[in-house]
């Protein structure tokens, strides 16, 4: 897949995330809405990746924008996902966490080392363009995270109510 194809995948992704959960829980809404602005801050400095070096603030605020968003999945969404999951007993749920957590692990290793390699002046072309396709398998797996552990529950929890 091309670059600009990669981009407009991601940001159609990003859209149909919001419109399929947005409203169902805040912390969700507002970790969506940071998705939204990565794949936009990644479309801006994507349309010349060879000028990364020269275009250190823009860098500079995608990197931080990436950080942000790895970090509040990691250390918020995941664990009210895997919360609800056992709230509810969700055995099937809590085995695909198990599945797709690793996967996501090594995406986000790959993801702040390229903020690191920022960090040290070391930002180069290629590995910014791995980005567009680490971070669309990405939000394909939180999308299925979402969908599963989260939706599951709240019609459980509209049964119930």
């Amino acid at each position: 897949m091309t670059h600009k194809g990669r981009e407009i995948a991601m940001l159609e992704s990003c859209q149909n995330a919001q419109e399929r959960w947005g409203g169902v829980h805040l912390l969700i809404d507002r970790w969506l809405q940071e998705r939204h602005e990565l794949v936009r801050a990644y479309d801006a400095l994507g349309a010349e990746p060879e000028t990364l070096a020269e275009n250190r603030q823009p860098l500079q605020e995608f990197c931080a924008i990436l950080v942000d968003y790895v970090s509040a999945g990691h250390f918020e969404i995941y664990e009210q996902l895997t919360g609800e999951a056992r709230a509810f007993n969700d055995k099937r749920g809590l085995e695909l966490a198990e599945t797709i957590y690793p996967r996501i692990d090594v995406i986000t290793e790959k993801l702040l080392a390229f903020n690191d390699l920022c960090d040290e002046g070391k930002c180069v072309a290629e590995k910014f363009k791995e980005l567009g396709g680490l971070l669309h398998e990405r939000f394909e797996l939180e999308d299925c995270l979402i969908e599963v552990l989260h939706n599951a529950h709240k019609e459980e929890a509209a049964v119930q109510a």
